[in-house]
This record gives C-alpha cells, sequence and structure tokens, in this order.
C-alpha cells in the first residue's frame, strides 16, 4: 500500500470539514460567555456559517447538538499583528512576506496578495482558540513581524528621489482560519506606520524629523489627490512618494483609513495624539507600553490600542516605565484595547498574555472582550463576528475549563459554521514517532525493527 508523506497527511487532515456550515447545529449546556455578557447553561444555535440564536433554550429539533455541560463556549478568538498566513519561518525570506523594502511600493504594500491557507502556522493557532487575525504588515519596531531595526540605516532619499525605506509599512488584511483555500475576510483595513525609536531611525535619525516628513507627506498626498490631472501630465511638482503610494494614502489623509502607530515612550504618544488631531488622521496605537501613564489622554481621544499586556521589561529607553498593570490601567481609563499573541508560531498565547493580564488587574470580562469583540470593533468589524450574537458569523469554541488557564483545551471548534479539525503538524509528527514507529501504522520500516 502507498504510504502518504506526512505533508499530504497534513493536507488531507486540515483540509476535511466533519461538519458542513449549512448543518443546524446547537451547543448546550455551557457557560456562554458572549463576548459581552455570561450566560449559564446557555445554547448556541449555528446555522448557514451563522449564529442563528444565544439563550438559554432547548436544541431545536433535528439540530446536531454538542454536549457543553461543565465547559465553556466561546466567540472565536481574533488576535492581532500575528503575521499569521503570511510568514512561516522568519530566517527563510522566500517564506516570509510580511515586510517589504522596495522604495515606490511602501504605502501600498499590501499583505493580502501573500497569505497562504496552507501554512502550517493556521492550525496551531486553531488550537489556541484563534478563528481570525489581523495580518499587519513587518517593520522597524513592530512585535509581530519579523522586520530588522537596522533597515533605518538607509533612511533617505533613494533611487529616483523616492523615500528610502517608506515612513509607511503598508496594509493591514483580516483574514480567518477556516481550512480551505480562501482565508481573506478583509485587504486593506489599516495602513501602518513606525513611531518612536523605529520610526525616527527611518525618518534619519530623530523624532522631529519623522514628524515633518509625516506632515509633508500628508501634505503631498492631498495636493496629488486635488491634481491628478495635472500629475498625469507632468504638470506638478516632483514628490517623494510613488503614485501607487500616493493613492494608498489618500484614505489616510481623509480620515477614512485608520493608521496603526507603533509607539512606545508615553511622550511620543502624546505627541503622536496631538498630530492625528492636528491632520484629521484616524489613528490606532499599537504598543504603548508606556499607556498607563497618559491613560486618560488616550482615553478622551477615542484611540484603541493593540497590546501585549507581558511586555514589561525596558528594553530600551522608550519603554523603561512598562509594566504588567498596563492592560488594566488602560481599561479603568476606557480605552478600547486588543490583546496580541506573541509573533507567528506563537499566536496561540494570546490567551495566556490576557490571563497573565487579569492575574495583575484586568476584569476577566475585559480580557475575554480583549480578544474577540473589541478587535472586530477597533477594525469596523463590530457584529460580524467576535461575538456570540444573532447573524454573526458562526466562529464558535467550546473550552474543557477557563480558556485563559493555559491547561485548559479545545474540544471543539467552528469557523463561519464549519467544524474544524483539532489538529497540525505538530500532533501528526508525535503521534507518528512517539511510540518508535509501527509499520502496520503507515511508519518508515526502520522505525519497525
Amino acid at each position: 500500500m502507498r504510504r502518504l508523506s506526512l505533508i499530504s497527511l497534513a493536507a488531507l487532515a486540515l483540509s476535511a470539514l466533519p461538519a458542513l456550515a449549512q448543518e443546524l447545529t446547537a451547543i448546550t449546556g455551557g457557560r456562554v460567555l458572549t463576548g459581552t455578557s455570561v450566560i449559564e447553561n446557555g445554547t448556541v444555535v449555528i446555522q448557514n456559517g451563522r449564529v442563528v440564536s444565544v439563550g438559554t433554550g432547548a436544541a431545536p429539533s433535528g439540530a446536531r447538538v454538542i454536549d457543553a455541560r461543565g465547559k465553556v463556549v466561546t466567540p472565536g478568538f481574533v488576535v492581532v499583528d500575528a503575521g499569521l498566513g503570511a510568514s512561516e519561518i522568519s530566517s527563510v525570506g522566500g517564506s516570509d512576506d510580511l515586510s517589504n523594502r522596495a522604495n515606490t511600493i511602501s504605502a501600498s504594500f499590501d499583505v493580502s496578495y501573500g497569505l497562504d491557507p496552507w501554512s502550517f502556522t493556521l492550525p496551531v493557532a486553531r488550537l489556541g482558540g484563534i478563528t481570525r487575525a489581523v495580518v499587519i504588515p513587518g517593520h522597524p519596531g513592530s512585535g509581530g513581524g519579523h522586520a530588522h531595526q537596522d533597515d533605518s540605516d538607509f533612511a533617505g532619499a533613494g533611487e529616483g528621489g523616492y523615500q528610502t525605506p517608506g515612513l509607511f509599512a503598508g496594509t493591514a488584511s483580516i483574514i480567518h482560519l477556516a481550512a480551505g483555500t480562501d482565508i481573506l475576510v478583509r485587504p486593506r483595513v489599516a495602513m501602518v506606520a513606525p513611531f518612536g525609536e523605529a520610526g525616527a531611525g527611518i525618518a534619519g535619525g530623530a523624532r522631529g524629523a519623522q514628524f515633518i516628513q509625516f506632515r509633508e507627506s500628508l501634505a503631498e498626498v492631498r495636493l496629488f489627490a486635488r491634481n491628478r490631472a495635472a500629475y498625469d501630465r507632468a504638470g506638478l511638482r516632483d514628490l517623494s512618494l510613488s503614485r501607487a503610494d500616493l493613492e494608498a494614502l489618500i484614505p489616510v489623509a481623509n480620515g477614512t483609513l485608520p493608521l496603526i502607530v507603533t509607539v512606545r515612550r508615553a511622550a511620543d504618544i502624546l505627541q503622536v495624539l496631538r498630530l492625528a488631531q492636528e491632520e484629521g488622521v484616524k489613528i490606532i496605537l499599537d504598543g504603548a507600553e508606556e499607556g498607563w501613564l497618559v491613560a486618560p489622554q488616550i482615553a478622551a481621544a477615542g484611540v484603541p490600542v493593540l497590546m501585549n499586556p507581558i511586555d514589561n521589561l525596558p528594553g530600551s529607553l522608550e519603554t523603561r516605565a512598562a509594566r504588567m498593570e498596563n492592560a488594566a490601567a488602560l481599561n479603568a481609563a476606557g480605552v478600547v484595547i486588543a490583546i496580541k499573541g506573541n509573533g507567528v508560531h506563537r499566536a496561540r498565547e494570546a490567551r495566556f498574555n490576557a490571563g497573565n493580564a487579569v492575574s495583575h488587574g484586568l476584569p476577566f470580562g475585559a480580557a475575554i472582550a480583549a480578544l474577540t469583540v473589541n478587535p472586530a470593533r477597533i477594525f469596523g468589524m463590530g457584529g460580524q463576528f467576535g461575538e456570540l450574537r444573532t447573524g454573526a458569523a458562526a466562529d464558535v469554541v467550546v473550552w474543557d475549563g477557563d480558556p485563559l488557564e493555559p491547561l485548559s483545551s479545545v474540544t471543539a471548534s467552528f469557523i463561519n459554521g464549519q467544524e474544524q479539525l483539532l489538529s497540525s503538524r505538530q500532533i501528526l509528527l508525535r503521534d507518528r514517532y512517539r511510540n518508535g514507529g509501527r509499520p502496520d501504522r503507515g511508519m518508515p520500516l526502520a522505525y519497525g525493527q
């Protein structure tokens, strides 16, 4: 009998869907965390890829019933800045599509074109309860990507007078993690730019230079938007951004596309908030390790924060005031927060980070929201996923215990109403070799001797 390779086995296992999306399914008897409330002994009914109802009633007649008594039912977690589907091995350049160095393609860089639905990182993340992700381009100073700080050594005008490297890293995309061939949910949901030390390095070495460059870039974008015809006939002054980048930045300049700003130091946060107000730009703070020092100002500006609550060590002078209570302080001030994982291969640890935040003062309900409803709302998808409510995408996860406890495991996972196999390449490897190998189980012959 011909033996399948490990990769073939993985592809076969991860593409099989044991439950069709259109099947009427009821998950009954569990402690249901909707993302905004708690329902004891709840029932979640899903069909046709959507949540039909959430409450305490009995399962509908004819429904497939999943008994969740003694278990916890949550929306699928939404991880931000994880690089899932766009980076396989950071040290192998050909498998990492998170960052770009072309000086004519910076703001216009779109990570959605590099997404890989067969990435081995996706099933691993699913085992951590993650069903969707916001994939953010990497850049110097980023957390989820694998860009290098020394990119800033080449700051200045490059070939053709274009910015090198570009101040803007490109646009983020939202994906789902269901097995299949199309994982893209929505491309170009936000623009990305580093500030603080990383942004200063790109602009030439000083924070003040970056702020001037940022303002000048927006001025060029607005000039271009008003004078496209003149630009096309070479009747406009030379601009430091390519046409593709100018076009990509128009929605940022007019305030319709949010700008994810990576910033850490409290002083930098205040400067960025002021800049956004003066320029009419909608921003999302990324990192904000010293955010607790200026939490009231962030809240007053209505600016959300993407953060890793376990970033508490001063790796540089701009994070000297980082602390584990950052998430709790921001939440208490009224800031909407979303909690990150720990990079591409450890995205599943987002729930551990949330649990650590709870142990340092963040309310449990706020931690669940930071993994579910908050990311969806921050990126303009509120009510569409990240919450167990009628009409939302049927992203539902059943846990055998508290989802923020490290020893709890996923016992069932649905994405868009399709039940996902709880497997990964690592699990297949474990099962193949843990008993020394058996030829009758498809092992190599050498393992049976």
